[in-house]
Protein backbone atom coordinates (compact mmCIF):
# COMPACT_ATOMS: atom_id res chain seq x y z
CA UNK A 1 0.00 0.00 0.00
CA UNK A 2 2.52 2.67 1.36
CA UNK A 3 1.00 5.64 -0.58
CA UNK A 4 1.36 8.91 -0.02
CA UNK A 5 -1.72 11.49 -1.53
CA UNK A 6 -1.01 12.31 -5.64
CA UNK A 7 -3.07 14.70 -6.95
CA UNK A 8 -3.67 17.00 -9.55
CA UNK A 9 -3.00 16.81 -13.64
CA UNK A 10 -0.16 18.44 -15.28
CA UNK A 11 0.54 19.50 -18.45
CA UNK A 12 4.31 18.15 -19.33
CA UNK A 13 5.76 20.76 -22.50
CA UNK A 14 9.59 19.61 -22.16
CA UNK A 15 11.29 16.83 -21.19
CA UNK A 16 13.84 15.61 -18.31
CA UNK A 17 16.93 13.90 -19.38
CA UNK A 18 17.14 10.08 -19.30
CA UNK A 19 18.87 8.14 -16.94
CA UNK A 20 18.52 4.57 -16.30
CA UNK A 21 18.79 2.93 -12.57
CA UNK A 22 22.15 0.31 -12.23
CA UNK A 23 22.32 -2.78 -12.28
CA UNK A 24 25.66 -2.94 -10.64
CA UNK A 25 25.00 -1.31 -6.79
CA UNK A 26 27.88 -3.37 -5.06
CA UNK A 27 30.21 0.19 -5.03
CA UNK A 28 27.76 2.43 -4.07
CA UNK A 29 28.24 4.40 -1.11
CA UNK A 30 24.51 4.29 -0.42
CA UNK A 31 24.48 0.67 0.28
CA UNK A 32 25.83 -1.33 2.93
CA UNK A 33 26.39 -5.05 3.73
CA UNK A 34 23.56 -5.17 5.61
CA UNK A 35 21.56 -4.09 2.81
CA UNK A 36 22.82 -6.75 0.68
CA UNK A 37 21.89 -9.40 3.63
CA UNK A 38 18.37 -8.07 3.80
CA UNK A 39 17.86 -7.73 -0.11
CA UNK A 40 20.27 -10.54 -1.50
CA UNK A 41 19.66 -14.11 -2.21
CA UNK A 42 22.50 -14.92 -0.15
CA UNK A 43 24.55 -18.10 0.21
CA UNK A 44 23.32 -19.29 3.14
CA UNK A 45 19.34 -18.49 1.73
CA UNK A 46 19.30 -20.20 -1.70
CA UNK A 47 20.18 -23.83 -0.76
CA UNK A 48 16.66 -24.20 1.43
CA UNK A 49 13.36 -23.75 -0.16
CA UNK A 50 10.21 -22.38 2.89
CA UNK A 51 7.65 -25.04 2.91
CA UNK A 52 6.27 -24.56 6.77
CA UNK A 53 5.95 -22.04 9.36
CA UNK A 54 3.92 -22.26 12.70
CA UNK A 55 4.39 -19.02 14.50
CA UNK A 56 3.30 -19.14 17.83
CA UNK A 57 3.73 -16.55 19.96
CA UNK A 58 2.05 -14.53 22.98
CA UNK A 59 1.19 -10.45 22.38
CA UNK A 60 1.70 -8.28 25.66
CA UNK A 61 -0.22 -4.64 24.94
CA UNK A 62 0.49 -4.01 28.37
CA UNK A 63 4.31 -4.50 28.08
CA UNK A 64 4.32 -3.69 24.02
CA UNK A 65 6.06 -7.44 24.00
CA UNK A 66 5.81 -10.29 21.57
CA UNK A 67 8.05 -13.51 22.51
CA UNK A 68 7.46 -17.07 21.85
CA UNK A 69 8.88 -19.41 18.92
CA UNK A 70 8.42 -20.39 15.08
CA UNK A 71 8.89 -23.20 14.02
CA UNK A 72 10.27 -23.29 10.42
CA UNK A 73 10.07 -26.69 8.09
CA UNK A 74 12.63 -26.06 4.69
CA UNK A 75 13.44 -28.83 1.90
CA UNK A 76 17.19 -28.61 1.33
CA UNK A 77 18.30 -27.88 -2.39
CA UNK A 78 21.95 -27.95 -2.40
CA UNK A 79 23.80 -29.24 0.55
CA UNK A 80 25.28 -26.84 3.06
CA UNK A 81 25.38 -26.72 6.82
CA UNK A 82 24.65 -22.61 7.41
CA UNK A 83 21.12 -21.13 7.63
CA UNK A 84 20.15 -17.65 7.52
CA UNK A 85 17.37 -16.51 9.55
CA UNK A 86 16.29 -12.61 9.75
CA UNK A 87 15.12 -10.88 13.00
CA UNK A 88 15.38 -7.77 13.53
CA UNK A 89 16.60 -5.45 16.85
CA UNK A 90 15.47 -4.86 19.62
CA UNK A 91 14.08 -8.50 19.40
CA UNK A 92 16.05 -11.40 20.25
CA UNK A 93 16.92 -14.67 19.05
CA UNK A 94 17.00 -16.62 22.49
CA UNK A 95 17.96 -20.07 20.54
CA UNK A 96 17.57 -22.23 17.80
CA UNK A 97 17.39 -26.08 17.59
CA UNK A 98 17.19 -28.98 15.25
CA UNK A 99 16.16 -32.31 16.46
CA UNK A 100 16.84 -31.29 20.21
CA UNK A 101 20.48 -30.17 19.90
CA UNK A 102 21.03 -26.59 20.58
CA UNK A 103 22.48 -24.57 17.59
CA UNK A 104 24.98 -21.95 17.91
CA UNK A 105 24.86 -18.61 15.65
CA UNK A 106 26.29 -15.94 14.71
CA UNK A 107 24.45 -12.38 14.49
CA UNK A 108 25.16 -9.72 12.09
CA UNK A 109 22.61 -6.68 12.11
CA UNK A 110 19.29 -8.75 11.77
CA UNK A 111 20.64 -11.58 9.97
CA UNK A 112 21.64 -14.79 12.20
CA UNK A 113 23.94 -16.90 10.42
CA UNK A 114 23.26 -20.90 12.53
CA UNK A 115 25.32 -23.59 11.85
CA UNK A 116 23.37 -27.07 11.23
CA UNK A 117 24.61 -30.17 13.07
CA UNK A 118 23.30 -32.70 11.41
CA UNK A 119 23.79 -33.40 7.45
CA UNK A 120 21.24 -31.69 5.22
CA UNK A 121 20.59 -34.24 2.48
CA UNK A 122 19.46 -32.72 -0.88
CA UNK A 123 15.47 -33.80 -0.80
CA UNK A 124 15.14 -34.05 2.50
CA UNK A 125 12.26 -32.03 4.76
CA UNK A 126 13.60 -30.74 8.34
CA UNK A 127 12.51 -28.38 11.07
CA UNK A 128 14.08 -25.42 12.85
CA UNK A 129 12.80 -24.51 16.14
CA UNK A 130 13.75 -20.21 16.80
CA UNK A 131 12.89 -19.12 20.00
CA UNK A 132 12.83 -15.28 20.38
CA UNK A 133 11.53 -12.35 22.63
CA UNK A 134 11.81 -8.62 23.00
CA UNK A 135 9.63 -5.27 22.59
CA UNK A 136 9.08 -5.02 18.70
CA UNK A 137 10.27 -1.88 16.52
CA UNK A 138 6.81 0.64 17.45
CA UNK A 139 5.14 2.07 14.04
CA UNK A 140 5.01 6.04 14.38
CA UNK A 141 3.47 6.62 11.07
CA UNK A 142 1.62 2.98 10.13
CA UNK A 143 1.61 1.79 7.48
CA UNK A 144 4.55 3.39 5.74
CA UNK A 145 7.34 3.19 8.50
CA UNK A 146 6.18 -0.23 9.42
CA UNK A 147 6.17 -1.71 13.18
CA UNK A 148 3.85 -2.51 15.43
CA UNK A 149 1.38 -0.01 16.41
CA UNK A 150 -0.39 0.02 19.94
CA UNK A 151 -3.02 2.15 20.99
CA UNK A 152 -6.14 2.52 22.69
CA UNK A 153 -9.69 2.62 21.58
CA UNK A 154 -12.89 4.55 22.15
CA UNK A 155 -13.25 2.47 25.43
CA UNK A 156 -9.69 2.01 26.66
CA UNK A 157 -9.36 -1.49 25.02
CA UNK A 158 -6.09 -2.39 23.18
CA UNK A 159 -5.82 -2.04 19.91
CA UNK A 160 -2.77 -3.47 18.21
CA UNK A 161 -2.07 -4.42 14.75
CA UNK A 162 0.80 -5.09 12.62
CA UNK A 163 2.34 -3.48 9.19
CA UNK A 164 5.79 -4.00 7.71
CA UNK A 165 5.83 -3.87 3.93
CA UNK A 166 9.47 -2.71 2.94
CA UNK A 167 11.14 -2.68 6.19
CA UNK A 168 10.24 -6.96 6.52
CA UNK A 169 8.26 -8.88 8.75
CA UNK A 170 11.40 -10.03 10.71
CA UNK A 171 10.67 -7.12 12.54
CA UNK A 172 8.49 -8.70 14.81
CA UNK A 173 8.90 -12.24 14.40
CA UNK A 174 12.20 -14.59 13.28
CA UNK A 175 11.70 -15.52 9.58
CA UNK A 176 13.50 -16.13 6.10
CA UNK A 177 12.34 -12.56 5.23
CA UNK A 178 12.92 -12.24 1.30
CA UNK A 179 10.31 -11.81 -0.99
CA UNK A 180 11.84 -14.62 -3.53
CA UNK A 181 10.61 -17.40 -1.49
CA UNK A 182 6.92 -17.67 0.29
CA UNK A 183 6.13 -20.34 2.81
CA UNK A 184 3.44 -23.02 1.35
CA UNK A 185 1.54 -23.02 4.13
CA UNK A 186 1.46 -21.79 7.77
CA UNK A 187 -0.42 -21.82 11.14
CA UNK A 188 -0.30 -19.39 13.39
CA UNK A 189 -1.45 -19.60 17.00
CA UNK A 190 -1.68 -16.36 18.81
CA UNK A 191 -2.14 -15.60 22.40
CA UNK A 192 -3.43 -12.75 23.75
CA UNK A 193 -5.12 -11.02 27.07
CA UNK A 194 -8.84 -13.06 27.41
CA UNK A 195 -11.09 -9.69 27.00
CA UNK A 196 -9.29 -9.64 23.29
CA UNK A 197 -9.67 -10.90 19.79
CA UNK A 198 -6.68 -11.76 17.48
CA UNK A 199 -7.19 -11.92 13.90
CA UNK A 200 -4.68 -13.16 11.14
CA UNK A 201 -4.40 -14.65 7.79
CA UNK A 202 -6.23 -17.50 6.70
CA UNK A 203 -9.27 -19.68 8.52
CA UNK A 204 -9.99 -20.12 12.25
CA UNK A 205 -8.87 -23.30 13.49
CA UNK A 206 -10.19 -22.46 16.88
CA UNK A 207 -9.94 -21.11 20.61
CA UNK A 208 -8.12 -22.11 23.32
CA UNK A 209 -8.95 -20.81 27.01
CA UNK A 210 -5.96 -20.76 28.93
CA UNK A 211 -5.58 -20.87 32.84
CA UNK A 212 -3.17 -17.75 32.91
CA UNK A 213 -6.55 -15.44 31.73
CA UNK A 214 -5.04 -15.46 28.41
CA UNK A 215 -6.74 -17.49 24.77
CA UNK A 216 -4.83 -18.28 21.98
CA UNK A 217 -6.28 -18.04 18.59
CA UNK A 218 -5.06 -20.53 15.73
CA UNK A 219 -5.18 -19.47 12.18
CA UNK A 220 -3.93 -21.39 9.29
CA UNK A 221 -3.12 -20.16 6.02
CA UNK A 222 -3.21 -22.61 2.99
CA UNK A 223 -1.94 -21.09 0.59
CA UNK A 224 1.59 -19.23 -0.21
CA UNK A 225 2.17 -15.79 1.87
CA UNK A 226 4.53 -13.31 1.93
CA UNK A 227 6.18 -12.55 4.81
CA UNK A 228 5.08 -9.30 4.88
CA UNK A 229 1.20 -10.23 4.46
CA UNK A 230 1.58 -12.38 7.79
CA UNK A 231 -0.10 -9.93 10.16
CA UNK A 232 -2.09 -10.01 13.69
CA UNK A 233 -4.65 -7.48 15.05
CA UNK A 234 -5.47 -7.45 18.43
CA UNK A 235 -8.73 -5.63 19.74
CA UNK A 236 -12.43 -5.41 20.83
CA UNK A 237 -13.56 -7.05 18.20
CA UNK A 238 -16.92 -8.22 16.94
CA UNK A 239 -17.64 -9.93 13.65
CA UNK A 240 -19.99 -10.82 10.79
CA UNK A 241 -19.78 -12.91 7.59
CA UNK A 242 -21.89 -13.31 4.74
CA UNK A 243 -20.95 -15.49 1.57
CA UNK A 244 -20.08 -14.51 -1.49
CA UNK A 245 -21.03 -16.33 -4.90
CA UNK A 246 -17.77 -15.84 -7.26
CA UNK A 247 -15.99 -17.61 -10.23
CA UNK A 248 -14.31 -20.13 -8.38
CA UNK A 249 -17.89 -20.92 -6.29
CA UNK A 250 -18.69 -19.88 -2.58
CA UNK A 251 -16.28 -17.18 -1.18
CA UNK A 252 -16.54 -17.11 2.94
CA UNK A 253 -16.32 -13.11 3.38
CA UNK A 254 -15.91 -11.92 7.50
CA UNK A 255 -15.75 -8.69 8.82
CA UNK A 256 -14.26 -7.69 12.21
CA UNK A 257 -14.50 -4.04 13.45
CA UNK A 258 -14.79 -2.50 16.75
CA UNK A 259 -18.01 -3.15 18.79
CA UNK A 260 -18.65 0.65 18.61
CA UNK A 261 -18.57 0.52 14.81
CA UNK A 262 -20.69 -2.53 13.93
CA UNK A 263 -23.56 -0.80 12.95
CA UNK A 264 -22.00 1.52 10.19
CA UNK A 265 -19.63 -1.39 9.23
CA UNK A 266 -22.78 -3.67 8.33
CA UNK A 267 -23.72 -1.46 5.81
CA UNK A 268 -20.70 0.30 4.54
CA UNK A 269 -18.92 -2.83 3.94
CA UNK A 270 -21.21 -4.21 1.07
CA UNK A 271 -18.56 -2.13 -1.10
CA UNK A 272 -16.94 -5.25 -0.31
CA UNK A 273 -18.43 -7.97 -2.44
CA UNK A 274 -18.83 -5.24 -5.34
CA UNK A 275 -14.95 -4.84 -5.33
CA UNK A 276 -14.35 -8.63 -5.70
CA UNK A 277 -17.08 -8.73 -8.19
CA UNK A 278 -15.42 -6.02 -10.01
CA UNK A 279 -11.99 -7.13 -9.87
CA UNK A 280 -12.88 -11.13 -10.65
CA UNK A 281 -14.30 -9.49 -14.40
CA UNK A 282 -10.72 -7.80 -14.86
CA UNK A 283 -8.45 -10.26 -13.04
CA UNK A 284 -9.82 -13.48 -12.51
CA UNK A 285 -10.99 -15.67 -9.80
CA UNK A 286 -9.90 -14.52 -6.01
CA UNK A 287 -7.18 -16.28 -5.55
CA UNK A 288 -7.63 -17.52 -1.85
CA UNK A 289 -10.88 -19.27 -1.94
CA UNK A 290 -9.41 -21.58 0.40
CA UNK A 291 -8.37 -19.29 3.44
CA UNK A 292 -11.59 -16.67 2.73
CA UNK A 293 -11.37 -13.20 2.63
CA UNK A 294 -11.17 -10.77 5.60
CA UNK A 295 -11.98 -7.32 5.89
CA UNK A 296 -10.76 -6.38 9.36
CA UNK A 297 -10.57 -3.23 11.47
CA UNK A 298 -6.83 -1.42 12.22
CA UNK A 299 -5.71 1.27 13.67
CA UNK A 300 -3.83 2.59 10.80
CA UNK A 301 -4.88 3.71 7.28
CA UNK A 302 -4.99 0.34 5.95
CA UNK A 303 -2.94 -2.26 4.25
CA UNK A 304 -2.57 -5.77 1.66
CA UNK A 305 -2.57 -8.47 4.32
CA UNK A 306 -3.15 -11.50 2.13
CA UNK A 307 -6.90 -12.54 3.33
CA UNK A 308 -6.99 -10.28 6.10
CA UNK A 309 -6.53 -7.32 4.39
CA UNK A 310 -7.02 -4.11 7.10
CA UNK A 311 -8.80 -0.96 6.96
CA UNK A 312 -8.96 2.45 8.47
CA UNK A 313 -10.49 4.79 6.21
CA UNK A 314 -13.07 6.18 9.05
CA UNK A 315 -16.05 4.34 6.85
CA UNK A 316 -15.69 6.74 4.16
CA UNK A 317 -15.55 7.09 0.44
CA UNK A 318 -12.33 8.15 -1.27
CA UNK A 319 -9.38 8.30 0.01
CA UNK A 320 -10.16 9.61 3.85
CA UNK A 321 -12.57 11.75 1.86
CA UNK A 322 -10.82 12.98 -0.53
CA UNK A 323 -10.66 11.78 -4.48
CA UNK A 324 -6.89 11.29 -5.45
CA UNK A 325 -7.91 11.89 -9.10
CA UNK A 326 -9.12 14.98 -8.81
CA UNK A 327 -12.44 14.21 -11.00
CA UNK A 328 -15.00 13.35 -8.62
CA UNK A 329 -15.41 9.26 -9.52
CA UNK A 330 -12.55 8.06 -6.66
CA UNK A 331 -15.92 9.74 -4.33
CA UNK A 332 -18.17 6.79 -5.50
CA UNK A 333 -16.11 4.28 -3.62
CA UNK A 334 -13.85 3.38 -0.37
CA UNK A 335 -9.89 3.83 -1.92
CA UNK A 336 -9.06 1.39 1.09
CA UNK A 337 -11.59 -1.35 0.66
CA UNK A 338 -10.90 -1.30 -3.41
CA UNK A 339 -7.13 -0.52 -3.35
CA UNK A 340 -5.80 -2.86 -0.81
CA UNK A 341 -8.37 -5.68 -1.88
CA UNK A 342 -6.73 -5.17 -5.44
CA UNK A 343 -3.36 -6.72 -4.02
CA UNK A 344 -5.19 -9.82 -3.58
CA UNK A 345 -4.24 -10.37 -6.86
CA UNK A 346 -0.67 -8.23 -7.63
CA UNK A 347 1.31 -8.81 -4.35
CA UNK A 348 -0.09 -11.54 -2.67
CA UNK A 349 -1.17 -13.90 -5.79
CA UNK A 350 1.58 -12.29 -8.06
CA UNK A 351 4.65 -11.35 -6.15
CA UNK A 352 8.17 -9.41 -6.66
CA UNK A 353 10.89 -11.56 -6.23
CA UNK A 354 13.04 -8.31 -5.62
CA UNK A 355 11.59 -5.09 -3.79
CA UNK A 356 13.30 -3.26 -6.99
CA UNK A 357 10.39 -4.43 -9.20
CA UNK A 358 7.49 -3.20 -6.35
CA UNK A 359 5.48 -1.76 -9.42
CA UNK A 360 4.35 -5.56 -10.07
CA UNK A 361 2.37 -4.83 -6.72
CA UNK A 362 1.43 -1.13 -6.79
CA UNK A 363 1.20 -0.45 -10.44
CA UNK A 364 -0.92 -2.90 -11.22
CA UNK A 365 -2.89 -2.20 -8.07
CA UNK A 366 -3.76 1.73 -8.42
CA UNK A 367 -4.63 0.78 -11.81
CA UNK A 368 -7.09 -1.55 -10.59
CA UNK A 369 -9.19 1.60 -9.20
CA UNK A 370 -9.74 2.85 -12.46
CA UNK A 371 -10.81 -0.96 -13.73
CA UNK A 372 -13.26 -0.58 -10.53
CA UNK A 373 -14.74 2.42 -11.87
CA UNK A 374 -15.13 1.29 -15.70
CA UNK A 375 -16.33 -1.68 -14.27
CA UNK A 376 -19.59 0.33 -12.63
CA UNK A 377 -19.51 3.79 -13.94
CA UNK A 378 -18.31 3.36 -17.71
CA UNK A 379 -15.00 3.26 -20.00
CA UNK A 380 -15.07 6.57 -19.99
CA UNK A 381 -15.14 7.21 -16.31
CA UNK A 382 -12.68 4.76 -15.59
CA UNK A 383 -10.57 6.50 -18.18
CA UNK A 384 -10.81 9.87 -16.74
CA UNK A 385 -10.16 8.21 -13.08
CA UNK A 386 -6.70 7.02 -14.55
CA UNK A 387 -5.51 10.30 -16.14
CA UNK A 388 -6.79 12.20 -13.13
CA UNK A 389 -4.07 10.08 -11.49
CA UNK A 390 -1.47 11.77 -12.73
CA UNK A 391 -1.49 14.47 -10.84
CA UNK A 392 1.79 15.30 -9.35
CA UNK A 393 4.06 12.96 -10.94
CA UNK A 394 7.03 14.41 -11.42
CA UNK A 395 9.35 12.01 -13.30
CA UNK A 396 12.53 12.29 -11.93
CA UNK A 397 13.55 9.01 -11.22
CA UNK A 398 13.28 5.43 -12.89
CA UNK A 399 10.12 3.33 -11.61
CA UNK A 400 12.40 0.24 -11.71
CA UNK A 401 15.00 0.56 -8.48
CA UNK A 402 18.25 -1.10 -7.38
CA UNK A 403 18.44 -4.78 -7.20
CA UNK A 404 19.73 -7.15 -4.04
CA UNK A 405 19.48 -4.38 -1.56
CA UNK A 406 15.83 -4.46 -0.58
CA UNK A 407 15.59 -0.49 -2.30
CA UNK A 408 12.62 1.32 -2.17
CA UNK A 409 14.66 4.44 -4.15
CA UNK A 410 12.27 4.21 -6.83
CA UNK A 411 10.10 6.77 -8.77
CA UNK A 412 6.21 6.59 -8.71
CA UNK A 413 4.96 3.21 -8.90
CA UNK A 414 1.56 3.87 -8.49
CA UNK A 415 0.00 6.66 -10.56
CA UNK A 416 2.91 6.69 -13.32
CA UNK A 417 2.44 2.91 -13.23
CA UNK A 418 -0.80 2.77 -13.85
CA UNK A 419 -1.03 5.53 -16.25
CA UNK A 420 1.61 3.12 -18.09
CA UNK A 421 -1.05 0.01 -17.91
CA UNK A 422 -3.29 2.48 -19.32
CA UNK A 423 -1.58 3.42 -22.65
CA UNK A 424 -0.39 0.23 -22.92
CA UNK A 425 -4.31 -0.85 -23.09
CA UNK A 426 -4.39 1.72 -25.89
CA UNK A 427 -1.56 0.40 -28.16
CA UNK A 428 -2.73 -3.09 -27.66
CA UNK A 429 -6.38 -1.24 -29.23
CA UNK A 430 -8.26 -4.42 -27.54
CA UNK A 431 -10.03 -4.52 -24.92
CA UNK A 432 -10.86 -8.09 -24.74
CA UNK A 433 -7.20 -9.29 -25.46
CA UNK A 434 -5.95 -6.54 -22.81
CA UNK A 435 -8.85 -7.84 -20.17
CA UNK A 436 -7.44 -11.64 -21.04
CA UNK A 437 -3.86 -10.37 -20.48
CA UNK A 438 -4.94 -9.21 -17.15
CA UNK A 439 -6.64 -12.48 -16.16
CA UNK A 440 -3.83 -14.28 -17.93
CA UNK A 441 -1.25 -13.13 -15.73
CA UNK A 442 -3.10 -14.31 -12.34
CA UNK A 443 -3.61 -17.87 -13.95
CA UNK A 444 0.01 -18.01 -15.47
CA UNK A 445 1.94 -16.78 -11.87
CA UNK A 446 -1.11 -18.14 -10.09
CA UNK A 447 1.03 -18.26 -6.34
CA UNK A 448 4.16 -17.11 -7.64
CA UNK A 449 7.09 -14.46 -6.70
CA UNK A 450 7.76 -12.71 -10.21
CA UNK A 451 10.53 -10.95 -11.82
CA UNK A 452 9.91 -7.59 -14.20
CA UNK A 453 11.53 -9.27 -16.97
CA UNK A 454 8.47 -12.25 -17.17
CA UNK A 455 5.53 -9.74 -16.71
CA UNK A 456 6.63 -7.89 -19.61
CA UNK A 457 7.74 -10.62 -21.69
CA UNK A 458 4.19 -12.25 -20.98
CA UNK A 459 2.37 -8.68 -21.66
CA UNK A 460 4.45 -9.06 -25.62
CA UNK A 461 4.05 -13.15 -26.62
CA UNK A 462 0.13 -12.37 -25.73
CA UNK A 463 -0.43 -8.84 -27.24
CA UNK A 464 1.07 -9.97 -30.24
CA UNK A 465 3.91 -7.06 -30.11
CA UNK A 466 7.67 -6.54 -28.96
CA UNK A 467 6.79 -3.96 -25.65
CA UNK A 468 10.40 -4.08 -24.76
CA UNK A 469 11.44 -0.87 -25.43
CA UNK A 470 8.35 0.69 -24.40
CA UNK A 471 8.89 -1.20 -21.15
CA UNK A 472 12.88 0.24 -21.12
CA UNK A 473 11.24 3.87 -21.23
CA UNK A 474 8.40 3.87 -18.70
CA UNK A 475 9.93 1.42 -16.27
CA UNK A 476 13.90 1.97 -16.51
CA UNK A 477 14.26 5.33 -17.47
CA UNK A 478 13.06 8.70 -15.96
CA UNK A 479 11.44 10.89 -18.30
CA UNK A 480 7.97 10.70 -20.33
CA UNK A 481 8.46 10.05 -24.30
CA UNK A 482 7.89 13.03 -26.14
CA UNK A 483 5.92 13.45 -29.04
CA UNK A 484 6.72 16.43 -31.32
CA UNK A 485 4.85 17.90 -33.83
CA UNK A 486 5.18 20.25 -37.09
CA UNK A 487 2.52 21.75 -38.89
CA UNK A 488 3.57 23.90 -42.22
CA UNK A 489 3.08 24.25 -45.79
CA UNK A 490 0.09 21.64 -45.93
CA UNK A 491 2.09 18.86 -44.79
CA UNK A 492 2.45 17.55 -40.60
CA UNK A 493 5.62 16.50 -39.49
CA UNK A 494 6.33 14.17 -36.21
CA UNK A 495 8.32 11.93 -34.65
CA UNK A 496 9.67 10.71 -30.40
CA UNK A 497 12.42 12.32 -28.64
CA UNK A 498 14.04 12.24 -25.39
CA UNK A 499 13.57 8.30 -25.94
CA UNK A 500 15.40 4.95 -25.54
CA UNK A 501 17.13 3.74 -28.84
CA UNK A 502 14.08 1.34 -30.13
CA UNK A 503 11.06 2.90 -28.90
CA UNK A 504 8.28 1.96 -30.88
CA UNK A 505 4.77 3.13 -29.31
CA UNK A 506 1.70 3.53 -31.91
CA UNK A 507 0.02 6.07 -31.30
CA UNK A 508 -3.76 7.48 -32.06
CA UNK A 509 -4.31 10.80 -32.65
CA UNK A 510 -6.84 13.02 -34.36
CA UNK A 511 -5.67 14.94 -37.25
CA UNK A 512 -8.46 17.53 -38.18
CA UNK A 513 -11.60 15.15 -37.40
CA UNK A 514 -9.86 12.37 -39.13
CA UNK A 515 -8.70 9.77 -36.38
CA UNK A 516 -5.45 8.34 -37.27
CA UNK A 517 -2.97 6.13 -36.14
CA UNK A 518 0.74 6.65 -36.26
CA UNK A 519 4.17 4.61 -35.85
CA UNK A 520 6.66 7.47 -35.19
CA UNK A 521 10.66 7.15 -35.25
CA UNK A 522 13.47 9.36 -34.10
CA UNK A 523 13.52 10.49 -37.43
CA UNK A 524 11.16 12.81 -38.77
CA UNK A 525 8.40 11.69 -40.70
CA UNK A 526 5.82 13.50 -42.72
CA UNK A 527 2.24 13.79 -43.82
CA UNK A 528 0.51 15.17 -46.51
CA UNK A 529 -2.69 17.21 -44.59
CA UNK A 530 -4.10 20.33 -46.61
CA UNK A 531 -6.19 22.71 -44.82
CA UNK A 532 -5.23 20.86 -41.63
CA UNK A 533 -4.28 23.27 -38.72
CA UNK A 534 -4.46 20.94 -35.58
CA UNK A 535 -3.12 17.89 -34.50
CA UNK A 536 -4.46 16.37 -31.14
CA UNK A 537 -2.71 13.11 -29.20
CA UNK A 538 -5.37 10.64 -27.65
CA UNK A 539 -4.93 12.06 -24.39
CA UNK A 540 -5.61 8.55 -22.76
CA UNK A 541 -1.59 7.81 -23.79
CA UNK A 542 0.67 9.03 -20.85
CA UNK A 543 3.02 11.39 -23.10
CA UNK A 544 4.54 14.65 -23.43
CA UNK A 545 3.02 16.54 -26.82
CA UNK A 546 5.67 19.33 -27.91
CA UNK A 547 4.65 21.72 -31.04
CA UNK A 548 7.50 22.55 -31.96
CA UNK A 549 6.86 25.43 -33.78
CA UNK A 550 4.36 26.59 -31.01
CA UNK A 551 7.07 26.18 -28.08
Amino acid sequence: MKRAAIILFTTLSSFVILHSSKEDISHDPKYTRLDSLRGSITPEREWWDLTYYHLDIGVDPATKTISGTNRVDYKVLTENQVIQIDLQEPMVLNSATQNGQTLEFIKEGPAHFITLRDRQKIGSIYSLMLSYSGQPLEAENAPWDGGITWVKDDNGNDFVASSCQGIGASLWWPCKDHMYDEVDSMLMSITVPKHLINVSNGSSRGVEDNKDGTKTYHWFVNNPINNYGVNINIGDYVSFSEKYDGENGELDMDYYVLRDNLKKAKKHFKLAPKTLEALEHWFGPYPFYEDGYKLVEAPYLGMEHQSSVTYGNGYQYGYRGTDLSGTGWGLKWDYIITHETGHEWFANNITYKDMADMWIHESFTCYSEGLYTEYFFGKEAGAAYIKGQRAGIKNIKPIIGDYGVNSDDHGNVYSKGSNILHTLRQAINDDEKWRGILRGLNKTFYHQTVTTQQIENYISEQAGRDFQFVFNQYLRNSSLPTFEYVIRENQIGYRWSGVVEGFDLPLKVLIGKEEKWLEPKTDWQFLDASDVTTIKVDPNFYVTVLDVMGS
